[in-house]
């Protein structure tokens, strides 16, 4: 039975993260992430995860200008400098809380600068994937493309880039599974993987069990949530506690996280997770 995992940057959002964590703990999760806790005391977050013995799975990158329309920074040619520092924020911020993956957030392009913001997006996730493994800073990161021998990430850190669907986050740059494999092939990190997230992959292309067998060695990281409402993850068209096991059979061994926006109070909403695991039992 795969563990499953609180997104926390949409569940519990009433309270500090630090109580966010121990609500999860008490609502039975087995492990948590969150979105941006930059704002967050780190010594709390990592105190409430230690005493609730909870890991905590990742984090993002710092978004942009949320107000403005941004969603990430780290394709958007000429932002390499404001890229980068979010890159190192993210890292440092992972590492104070004993974080083990930090997802960078591609952003949104403009129609026309694609060319551009796939070399700017190579170069930014070759730092961050040095960052991640204590190797950048030096001469920051090194030539995107370029394969350097490395030591299976010393730091414990992996990068995450996540395929977003155009319907929530129009002129998002990464929005293909497919595409996410190019990059991750191209960049050959040891430590950079797919986050693979089933809402998104779903409205944007479907065949989730075809996409999860084709790039399981890729993928560091699944989530989950109804299609096409984002709710918790027992309604709407993809029947998870089938998929969940099916994924499970082809090998995969790390966390399913529960990254949806729940209908009404956290709580009211968590008889999926005792059904799920009941279809495993």
């Amino acid at each position: 039975m795969l563990p499953i995992s609180a997104n926390l940057g949409f569940l519990w959002t009433d309270r500090p993260l630090a109580d966010r964590i121990r609500a999860a703990k008490a609502a039975g999760f087995d492990a948590v992430e969150c979105h941006w806790p930059y704002n967050e005391p780190a010594e709390e977050v990592r105190a409430a995860l230690a005493e609730t013995e909870l890991s905590m799975l990742g984090l993002n990158t710092r978004p942009g200008e949320l107000a403005a329309g941004e969603f990430g920074l780290s394709a958007l040619p000429g932002r390499e400098t404001e890229a980068r520092a979010a890159i190192d924020d993210a890292v440092n911020y992972a590492r104070a809380i004993g974080a083990s993956a930090v997802h960078v957030m591609a952003g949104k392009v403009a129609e026309g600068e694609e060319k551009a913001a796939h070399e700017t997006y190579l170069g930014n996730l070759a730092y961050a994937c040095d960052k991640a493994a204590g190797k950048a800073g030096k001469k920051g990161g090194k030539k995107a493309g370029k394969k350097t021998a490395k030591s299976d990430g010393d730091a414990g850190l992996t990068i995450l880039i996540e395929p977003v669907n155009a319907y929530d986050a129009s002129g998002y740059f990464l929005q293909y599974a497919g595409f996410a494999k190019e990059i991750v092939t191209a960049l050959g990190e040891p430590n950079l993987k797919i986050l693979f997230d089933c809402y998104h992959i779903q409205l944007m292309q479907g065949s989730l069990y075809r996409w999860i067998e084709h790039l399981l060695p890729l993928i560091g990281h699944i989530q989950i949530a109804a299609v096409p409402t984002r709710a918790e993850p027992d309604e709407g068209e993809i029947a998870y506690d089938r998929l969940i096991a099916m994924i499970e059979s082809l090998g995969y061994d790390g966390h399913i996280g529960a990254e949806y926006k729940p209908r009404g109070d956290v709580e009211d909403g968590l008889g999926w997770l005792a059904a799920f695991r009941a279809a495993w039992a």
